[in-house]
């Protein structure tokens, strides 16, 4: 019998951390979590909250599962949003998942907010033993990686931290600058170290002019974005409505050089797709570009 890509795991909340004002990070269990796997420090997977009445996501765990939740009343089916492990300790059957609090704002939020050990969800995540490419996942750095950018707000920082710390075991970790936003200036979390590592934080609190979500980054990432001395102008550029469409670009693991990772509200990084590639030259190979969320719309 071939194993899945992805499946259903049934997961008990067993812990719970407060990291920061705005971070939490709570630890699901399950003896079905041995079979998860994991394979990039951005890994994302799908999580499945109570309905509207509080009643578990009890989707059956067959190859159909999304065909069925698709097929169930929008207004009452489990709240499905997508999240990314922060850390998966198989051999003990837990994994980490680090969410942002904002509140009622949306139901994931809302869920992780009044959470208590012992409340259940059911997580769609990678399978141990499939053989292939399971996807879900964009850090994919090259070999010939010489300079790293990472950006991201506090919806790509589980993912940044984890990338940092994944670059911190390389032998000759490249000179990367990382440029972090977040609510909060209590909100910064302990990151590795190295020679040639630059973490920039930024706060949107104590600001007099109350930037909006990504506008601090968009700013932070004009100043730190490299000009290509041998290209005369950027490759053209479709528009991208991200009212209406998602923004989501993947640079290839043969690129030279410079790289950069993305991730943040779909406007600001629109707006850094478009310093890269556009004005500074960057080769659109050389650059993922992910819109995690978009200002006006759900936060989850």
């Amino acid at each position: 019998m071939s194993v899945p890509s992805y499946r259903l795991f049934d997961v008990v909340l067993t812990r719970r951390e407060r990291l920061t004002p705005s971070l939490s990070r709570l630890t699901f269990s399950g003896e079905e979590v041995r079979q998860m796997a994991t394979h990039a420090a951005d890994q994302r997977i799908k999580i499945f909250f109570p309905d509207a009445d509080g009643r578990p996501a009890a989707l059956p765990k067959t190859s159909d599962w999304l065909t069925v939740w698709k097929g169930q009343d929008p207004a009452t089916r489990a709240p499905m949003r997508t999240y990314t492990i922060r850390a998966l300790r198989a051999d003990s059957g837990e994994v980490d998942v680090d969410f942002v609090l904002h509140g009622e704002a949306g139901p994931a939020s809302a869920w992780a907010t009044r959470a208590a050990t012992g409340d259940t969800v059911q997580i769609v995540a990678p399978v141990q033993g499939f053989e292939g490419e399971a996807g879900g996942y964009e850090w994919r750095p090259p070999e010939g990686l010489r300079r790293l950018l990472l950006a991201a707000d506090e919806t790509g920082l589980p993912a940044a931290a984890g990338i940092l710390e994944d670059l911190a075991g390389w032998p000759s970790p490249p000179p990367t600058e990382a440029i972090l936003e977040v609510p909060l200036a209590a909100d910064r979390i302990p990151l590795p170290s190295w020679p040639g590592l630059v973490v920039r934080w930024l706060a949107r609190d104590g600001r007099t002019d109350h930037p909006a979500p990504g506008a601090l980054l968009v700013e932070a990432a004009e100043e730190a974005l490299p000009a290509v001395p041998d290209r005369s102008e950027g490759e053209a550029l479709e528009d991208i409505d991200v009212d209406t469409q998602i923004l989501w670009e993947r640079g290839a693991t043969t690129a030279d050089g410079f790289y950069a990772w993305i991730a943040a509200e779909a406007g600001a990084v629109k707006a850094i797709r478009h310093l890269l590639i556009r004005e500074r030259g960057v080769p659109r190979a050389a650059v993922n570009l992910m819109g995690y969320w978009r200002l006006g719309q759900v936060l989850d």
